[in-house]
């Protein structure tokens, strides 16, 4: 299972990559803090379509999948929304303040991978 973990992780990283920074578009970026607004909405989307990817190529059974994505969706568009709503509110659009919101954006999506390959492994462990 080591093997699996650190090759869904590999794969996590490197669809974030992807999904946020060769596809995301400024559309996506001028509405990711509007809540509900659709550049957002398609932002995680993307980034869910690239999460079904790396879940499908390590095996991983469908109910577990299903989860994961919902999850996945939910946390990435609230990371996103609120890392928006703290650097335009607090006026940090240049300088060291908004690259630390920039950080911890990052590090938060880092961590739900994270939190994305404990899940799996242990369902995986169960036979679930």
């Amino acid at each position: 299972m080591t093997t699996v973990a650190i090759t869904l992780f590999a794969l996590l990283l490197l669809k974030h990559f992807v999904c946020d920074f060769v596809l995301q578009t400024p559309w996506q970026i001028a509405q990711k803090g509007i809540y509900g607004a659709p550049g957002g909405i398609v932002h995680s989307g993307i980034h869910v379509a690239g999460t079904l990817v790396a879940l499908v190529a390590v095996l991983t059974p469908p109910l577990t999948i299903i989860t994961v994505l919902i999850a996945e969706f939910i946390v990435h568009y609230h990371i996103d929304w609120s890392k928006e709503q703290t650097v335009r509110r607090l006026n940090w659009r240049v300088g060291a303040r908004f690259w630390n919101a920039i950080g911890m954006d990052q590090l938060l999506h880092g961590l739900t991978y994270l939190a994305i390959v404990i899940y799996v492994a242990g369902r995986v462990r169960q036979g679930i």
